[in-house]
């Protein structure tokens, strides 16, 4: 079960006020008719008014309160489960996410930009899996396969250097750690996007490439940065206090090296691309995927989850009609039965 308007969930409140402005108001007339006489006699001016009637009006209105905010709520509950076709490939996602990422020579920052760039991919994607890896100096698995692109987007934003704990960018641990994303005996075609600045501290991400072409998948990468360069600024609560500086204390500047990012793509028959430009990107990403072959995946099992309201607002509405009806006074078939014994 889900709820789709859990804001309403706070007129909930509204019950224990109903309940104590209701007592509040019986302590009120009690001590009004002391001040007037005994109680005894009152009872006697007025036989026909019920103790229970008042009382059995307030549950009424209490649960007629809880139904109304109920259906404004809207419960969901899966009732059907349906068999979901799907035809479309496998896209892994594998985010640069060193600190050379930091830098703000691309607004507002390379890693910032990168997450747009990967968002705005997923946004105009139909059918694909699609999953996500990050890597700095070594790799480190975010999102495995899935078709959940709300998730996959949530997982995205949460992205930061703070992931990877190992220093410098490794590329190579990148690509191996995607091709493991896809399965071997599917014939889903197989598609790595990596995103970077083009930084690389290892000597195997070209060896790496040439594997990953031997096992079906073809590599586009994006170039995040500019070759003028940025420092890698340090912040702290969103303030730069300094930069990055090297082992003899010279700022260091992180540049664009679009290189080595056109030999990995081109190992594995795929292409580079700047990703300054967002639309063209988008376009260059859109007219590849048409080029793409796609497969039937496996059938999947999905809830489809029916709104619940008109139940509760029908609840609701019934008791509040019932009310009208509910007057204070005894009711006459019930006093004739003289459950009490009581003497005329």
């Amino acid at each position: 079960m889900e709820l789709d308007e859990r804001n309403y969930l706070y007129l909930l409140i509204l019950l224990p006020l109903l309940v104590a402005l209701f007592l509040f108001n019986m302590y009120w007339k009690r001590k009004k008719q002391k001040e007037f006489g005994s109680l005894e006699a009152i009872n006697q001016l007025s036989p026909d008014r019920s103790v229970f009637k008042p009382i059995l009006k307030l549950i009424v209105m209490v649960l007629a309160l809880l139904g109304l905010i109920l259906g404004l709520v809207n419960p969901k509950i899966g009732t059907k489960m349906e068999t979901v076709k799907r035809e479309g490939i496998d896209i892994v996602f594998a985010m640069d996410v060193s600190k050379s990422m930091l830098a703000e020579d691309i607004a507002p920052s390379r890693l910032e930009k990168s997450k747009q760039l990967v968002s705005q991919i997923i946004s105009q994607l139909g059918n694909d899996r699609i999953g996500i890896v990050a890597y700095a100096g070594s790799a480190f698995p975010v999102l495995p396969i899935t078709t959940d692109y709300s998730v996959a987007k949530m997982f995205l934003q949460s992205m930061s250097p703070d992931m990877v704990s190992s220093k410098g960018t490794s590329l190579d641990d990148a690509i191996k750690l995607s091709a493991t994303y896809f399965d071997d005996k599917s014939k889903t075609s197989k598609l790595l996007i990596l995103i970077s600045d083009g930084e690389d501290h290892s000597d195997g991400a070209l060896a790496a490439a040439e594997e990953a072409n031997k096992q079906g998948m073809r590599i586009i990468t994006i170039g995040v940065g500019t070759e003028k360069g940025a420092p890698i600024p340090l912040k702290r609560n969103g303030v730069i206090e300094s930069y990055q500086r090297d082992k003899n204390g010279e700022v260091v500047v992180t540049k664009l090296n679009p290189v080595s990012l056109e030999t990995i793509a081109k190992a594995t028959k795929g292409g580079y691309i700047n990703g300054t430009n967002t639309k063209e990107v988008l376009e260059y990403i859109k007219n590849t995927l048409d080029k793409i072959q796609k497969t039937e995946f496996e059938a999947t099992q999905m809830a489809d989850f029916q709104s619940q309201f008109q139940w509760f607002l029908g609840f609701a509405f019934v008791l509040l009609f019932a009310d009208i009806f509910l007057l204070e006074r005894k009711t006459s078939w019930v006093k004739k039965l003289n459950l009490f014994n009581e003497t005329p």
